[in-house]
Formats: C-alpha cells, structure tokens, sequence
C-alpha cells in the first residue's frame, strides 16, 4: 500500500495549532524584548550576524517603521480592533486549513506582543535592524504580523478555492489492486 506524499491542507486540531502558534510568537517577542532592555541601553547597537543583522536598542513611541509617534491610544485601539477581527472570524468561519490557522495565531500575537508594550510602557521595543539595508528597527511580534499577513495573502493567490476538494478529482490515494 503506497502512502500519499501529499502534506494534508487541514487540520485536526485548529484551535490547538491556533495557541501554539501565538504562545510561542508571544513568548519569544516578550522575552527578546525583555533581555534587549536589560542588557541595552537605548540606541545601543551591536553586530548579531556580520553584516546582515544587528541588535539596536529603539523605543518605538510610533507605528511600523515610526510613522506617526505619539498616537499610543490609536495603535491601542487599532490592536484590539485586529484581535476582535481576528475572534469574530474564528467563530464564523472556523478555519481548519493550517496556513489559515498558523497566519491568525502569529498575526494574534504579533498584536498582542506590541499591545503589551503600548499599554504597559507606553512605546515599543524594536531591536532588530538589517545591516546591509537602511530599513526601519523591528522586533518579534512585527515578524508575526507581516509572516501572517504574507502567508494569508499567499493562501488567497494560491491556495485551492473554498470547496474545492484537497485533491483532484479521479485521482485515487491508492493504488489499483494495492488492497488485495
């Protein structure tokens, strides 16, 4: 009996899949910012990766790329906004295809991740920089948001249409004759 090669486009468990995403998107956000804080200083730079990537210290009072600092209560707002989307969406649709799934949990947390550093030191804390680039200081939970966003946007383009069966049709999994 020969086992289909195909990487199954559903998942079991979507709500599981949905936690673990985001706890471990959230983790790694709160922890990278935690230790830049605690071993930077604001505007302190250091080369992480030789000419790719650096560690630079930058408290972000603005949106992406510190467009529009200082407007803390519509980033805040704007937040919760997504995360009710994001909850009304689950409850309607209740997506089971796993890109759908691992996009919301890791754009869930890239919000909640930047939300927490809003509401509870009033900016947030962007840490890494493209050396070979001029580009803004992002962090973690900003890897989060545009990785979901480009996996979401990816599966609209190319991703089989709703209904549509995860094969093709006259296309059996198994072999004639495999069975006996």
């Amino acid at each position: 009996m020969q086992s289909s090669r195909r990487i199954p486009l559903t998942t079991s468990v979507p709500a599981r899949l949905f936690l673990c995403v985001a706890a471990l998107v959230l983790v790694a956000d709160q922890l990278t910012k935690l230790a830049i804080r605690s071993t930077r200083a604001p505007g302190e730079s250091t080369q992480f990766v030789a000419g790719i990537l650096d560690l630079t210290y930058v408290r972000n009072t603005g949106a992406a790329f510190g467009l529009f600092p200082g407007k803390q209560s519509i980033f805040i707002a704007t937040s919760f906004v997504v995360l009710l989307v994001i909850a009304v969406y689950w409850r309607r649709a209740r997506p089971d295809e796993w890109p759908v799934v691992v996009a919301m949990g890791s754009i869930a947390a890239g919000a909640t991740g930047n939300l927490i550093d809003r509401v509870m030191l009033g900016r947030v804390t962007d840490f890494l920089a493209f050396s070979f680039i001029d580009f803004p200081v992002f962090n973690i939970a900003d890897i989060g948001i545009v990785g979901g966003v480009g996996i979401l946007v990816l599966w609209l383009l190319f991703g089989p249409e709703p209904g549509a069966p995860e094969c093709e049709p006259g296309i059996s999994e198994h072999e004639p004759g495999a069975d006996a």
